[in-house]
């Protein structure tokens, strides 16, 4: 639900950053600041940095940053509503009970009967699972090699043989058919009436990250068709955005997730203890699934099936993850076909070092596309290196792209120099601005913008300036305005930050409780906490902030001056104004006394 602005800065305020943040990592005072080894990254030199004054926290060696809120978001996996809930119970302050419009109520309730039809459902699969009716279900499931621990751990359950039992049950419970329909529980025919979804099949409840119920998945007991069934779409379940397992992999400690193609593939590595494994849901690996992986974990070890359309998956897979900002490599199970029989017949230890083995994505992609060349020609060869660079060009990081040159020069056993030529050649002949440039959209815009880049890296600096020292915010403010900055979070926050200054207050932490989700919360912080460079002198220093100003100051006016519409007289009037004063900054001396 929204909480009141108030409400939620008085639950931060009221949990001091470094009390909350010591229970989980240990910290050291140095200076004004705590530093401890930061929990969402491996390092062993402190950067993770917690300040009481400013009451955030932010790491300079992975960038993860925010308030006592986002803390909890990132370290426990909650949502920004849990993480209030959480603050509020610790603080003793008392949480006001939802209030939602008629629309809103409608649909949560709609939401809150489904999930509510779903647990029921789970329960009552599970209930056949363990009566006489299930026996076949039960020993197909123990001889997969599941425990009853396992079987239970997993709500594992068996939809019997009569087709409209599940349905007759609910409406006994005192659910509609329209809401049992509206859970994807059941189908109507012409001959048959309504029936169940799922009916003479394993069941594979499938859960969301808080361990609600919100669909089903079914193995067929028999050759009945299609062996294996899911839930359709429904107000709780879109199969693109969840994944199989993550309820109970959020909880791992392990800085990477298992990702896996089938239900008893994940079952199977846990039961192992390889409690990080998780599955799409019976689809391709999709991009909401790549940001969703993106919320617990930088890294992901694809364990596909080893057959050819596993290793096809598994080849998809690897952009879609490294585009979500992931890196990825790939476990091979050769000579098992998938996790659940190489585990049966090699052992977790063997599988663990599998693991230790796995290849890089884009290594194991080039091995793949090796097959399709005749290496032993010259011409193969030539052939294949020509499309190994244009796959190089996908690395839009000029650094990245030069330690993956790096990496294929020594594999392939070429010589860097002429694998960087062939390279800048390739995008030359794409029609790039530059070799070695990052690649073009299809309309043909460049998406190499250093010049933008530079801007928010100076936006960025200003902001820091700006909360560090009230004096450099009285001359920083003088010329620049929350409407110069580029973006809208860079934009808004500034905004925020002018208004606390013009009420006399400086508290970047409640400035980021304007940011629930939290990929914006990380983005702003990051805006507080800028590495300066060390300048040696007052005038060096006194140079840096006039040509950061100057540069912001540039740019915003060129780009409203692009946007401005032709008609607007008075808007070119005062954009004519601000390049006037643009030029008598250029030679004014700005004192940082």
């Amino acid at each position: 639900m929204y909480y009141p602005d108030e409400l939620i800065e008085e639950i931060r305020a009221r949990n001091d950053i470094v009390d909350v943040i010591s229970g989980y990592v240990r910290l050291q005072k140095k200076g004004s600041s705590y530093f401890g080894l930061c929990p969402f990254h491996n390092e062993k030199s402190p950067s993770f940095s917690v300040s009481r004054q400013k009451q955030m926290y932010y790491c300079f060696g992975c960038g993860a940053g925010g308030n006592v809120y986002t803390f909890l978001m990132e370290y426990e996996n909650l949502t920004f509503q849990e993480a209030v809930k959480l603050l509020a119970d610790r603080a003793g302050v008392k949480l006001p009970e939802p209030e939602y419009s008629r629309e809103a109520k409608e649909k949560a309730s709609r939401k809150s009967v489904i999930l509510e039809i779903n647990k029921k459902a789970a329960k009552y699969y599970y209930v056949q699972l363990k009566s006489g009716r299930g026996a076949k279900a039960y020993t197909y499931l123990k001889d997969r090699g599941l425990s009853d621990d396992t079987i239970k751990a997993f709500g594992l359950g068996y939809s019997n043989i009569f087709s409209d039992d599940l349905y007759q049950y609910l409406r006994k419970e005192g659910y509609s058919e329209d809401m049992i329909r509206q859970a994807g529980l059941i189908n109507t025919d012409e001959k048959k009436g309504v029936y169940d979804k799922f009916w003479n099949r394993v069941i594979f409840p499938i859960m969301d990250a808080n361990s609600r119920v919100i669909g089903f998945g079914g193995r067929v007991m028999g050759d009945g068709k299609p062996k294996y069934l899911n839930s359709p779409e429904t107000e709780v379940f879109d199969k693109s955005r969840n994944l199989y397992g993550l309820n109970r992999a959020r909880s791992s400690r392990k800085p990477y997730f298992l990702l896996c193609e089938g239900y008893m593939d994940v079952i199977s590595l846990h039961q192992a203890g390889f409690t990080n494994a998780v599955a799409s849901l019976g689809t391709a690996l999709t991009p909401g699934h790549a940001s969703l992986i993106k919320r617990y974990v930088q890294e992901v070890y694809l364990t596909y099936d080893s057959d050819e359309a596993g290793t096809r998956a598994a080849l998809r897979a690897v952009p879609i993850l490294r585009d979500a900002g992931i890196s990825a490599k790939v476990v091979r199970m050769d000579p098992y076909k998938d996790p659940d029989e190489f585990i049966k017949n090699l052992g977790a230890e063997e599988y663990e070092k599998r693991i230790r083995e796995a290849r890089n994505g884009f290594m194991f992609s080039l091995e793949m596309l090796e097959k399709e060349y005749d290496m032993a020609s010259p011409e193969g060869k030539t052939d294949f290196f020509r499309e190994t660079a244009r796959r190089l060009l996908a690395f839009e990081d000029e650094l990245e792209r030069s330690n993956y040159i790096e990496a294929v020069a020594s594999a392939y056993r070429i010589s860097r120099e002429s694998l960087e030529k062939l390279v800048a050649k390739t995008a030359v002949s794409a029609g790039m601005a530059r070799p070695l440039s990052r690649p073009r959209r299809a309309d043909g815009s460049s998406r190499d913008k250093p010049k933008e880049d530079g801007i928010l890296t100076s936006q960025k600096a200003l902001l820091t300036w700006m909360i560090e020292n009230r004096t450099l915010y009285d001359k920083i403010s003088g010329y620049i305005h929350p409407e110069d900055f580029t973006g809208e979070i860079y934009r808004k926050v500034a905004q925020l930050l002018y208004e606390q200054h013009e009420h006399g207050e400086m508290n970047p932490a409640k400035i980021l409780d304007y940011f629930t989700e939290e990929e914006e919360h990380r983005e702003a912080a990051s805006l507080f906490n800028t590495r300066i460079r060390q300048l040696r002198t007052k005038e060096e220093e006194e140079q840096a902030l006039r040509d950061t100003i100057l540069r912001v100051k540039s740019h915003s006016i060129d780009e409203r001056t692009m946007n401005l519409d032709p008609a607007d007289m008075g808007g070119l009037q005062r954009l004519m104004e601000e390049k006037r004063k643009l030029e008598d900054l250029r030679t004014l001396h700005i004192s940082i006394d």
